[in-house]
């Protein structure tokens, strides 16, 4: 059975609830090959058809194989509401990925792991006239065998889900989750074979660089 935890029942215990993001923060513009071609802030980079940034989605796994999903807070400007993977974010003018991913990981969910890079693409997605998402995002996989503290400035609810769970939801209800992470968990499922089971094999099975 799925179990779905919100984030105010765990606010008064909550360390990890500091504003963490900015539309200032100034991101990474890249081209199709993901060369270094300026920056931009955040803001800016959304606006209207967007401009290509770097970005990255992590997908985290317990021991039993299931994914820990997280409910987008009702404040975001693309998307709110929406279930997502695990984690989702940007890279900061003079971050590396490796940084980036630690760091957004820890400020969201409360804790840091492992984290295995699988591969990168570029997606657009517009969410209504005024923003979209246009970004060269790389995706990695990590396990973690605990509770997340979430941010609740960041996600509204979380909970853990099976594979063959989360394939009968996006069946039926697809409309509940970003565009990005349905493109992301399908290419997952079909291309590295995600089951039921530890992810800790999928290392063996990434694409050459």
């Amino acid at each position: 059975m799925t179990r779905q935890h919100f984030s105010r029942r765990r606010a008064l215990n909550l360390a990890n609830s500091d504003i963490v993001s900015s539309d200032t923060e100034r991101l990474i513009l890249v081209d199709a090959q993901d060369n270094i071609v300026g920056h931009l802030d955040k803001l800016s980079c959304h606006n209207g058809v967007g401009v290509l940034h770097r970005a990255f989605s992590l997908f985290i796994f317990n021991p039993r194989g299931e994914l820990l999903m997280q409910q987008r807070a009702s404040n975001k400007r693309l998307w709110p509401l929406y279930w997502s993977n695990s984690c989702c974010s940007h890279p900061r003018e003079r971050e590396t990925m490796d940084v980036a991913v630690a760091r957004r990981c820890a400020q969201e969910l409360g804790f840091t792991t492992a984290l295995t890079y699988m591969y990168k693409f570029e997606y657009s997605a517009q969410f209504d006239q005024q923003g979209s998402e246009r970004e060269l995002c790389s995706v990695y996989v990590g396990q973690y065998d605990g509770e997340p503290s979430v941010n609740p400035t960041e996600i509204a609810a979380w909970r853990w889900i099976a594979p063959t769970k989360l394939d009968e939801e996006l069946a039926t209800s697809p409309a509940n989750f970003t565009p990005w992470f349905k493109l992301e968990w399908q290419r997952l499922r079909s291309e590295f074979n995600i089951q039921n089971t530890s992810i800790l094999t999928l290392e063996n099975q990434r694409p050459e660089l």
